[in-house]
């Protein structure tokens, strides 16, 4: 028997670790300070909810729906977003560490990343059009075949993004960047 959705709740300093929470509905809700490592969210739907101080740590989000989430100063390393539902995908992250996760063929269309660490991520296929990365550092960030188009990368760091294979167009960098846009072709920049 499926539960009732969870509706305008707060849950704070709640230990989901390793749980089976596959199946579960949450709207306007705020989780503050709740460890959801290694669990299970397969087939949940979140709607409007924000994630504040959360450790969501190789968390299974399988057809998982995304809805409008807020992710702030979360850690979200090792998690698969390219298994999430793809209808309604929106989310956005502050000041989160996104190491290690996969966005593989996301949809994310002016998507807010800010002060966020995306070491060793994956963004292969994705379109970030529109997207922002203010203040990130990208480090061994992979883009590959991805749509880069009017995405803002100014004021981020240690980017390398193949001209050749991604689409850039209006794309936005700062002088000081251009270096991981050409560090394909083996340049030495003085």
């Amino acid at each position: 028997m499926k539960s009732l959705p969870h509706v305008d709740e707060v849950f704070e300093k709640v230990d989901y670790s390793a749980a089976e929470l596959s199946g579960e509905e949450f709207e306007c809700c705020t989780f503050r300070d709740c460890d959801f490592s290694e669990s299970n969210l397969s087939e949940s739907l979140f709607t409007d909810c924000r994630m504040i101080d959360c450790n969501l740590t190789m968390v299974i989000v399988g057809q998982a729906g995304l809805r409008n989430v807020a992710f702030v100063n979360c850690k979200v390393v090792g998690v698969d977003f390219s298994n999430c539902l793809p209808f309604l995908f929106t989310v956005s992250f502050e000041k989160c560490r996104l190491d290690y996760s996969h966005f593989i063929k996301n949809r994310l269309k002016k998507t807010i990343f800010t002060e966020c660490t995306i070491r060793d991520a994956d963004f292969t296929e994705a379109d970030l059009t529109g997207a922002s990365f203010g203040k990130c550092d990208l480090s061994n960030t992979l883009f590959s075949r991805t749509n880069l188009s009017h995405a803002d990368f100014r004021t981020s760091l240690n980017y390398s993004i193949n001209l050749e294979t991604n689409t850039v167009k209006k794309a936005k960098f700062s002088l000081s960047g251009v270096a991981g846009l050409l560090s394909q072709y083996d340049l030495v920049l003085e």
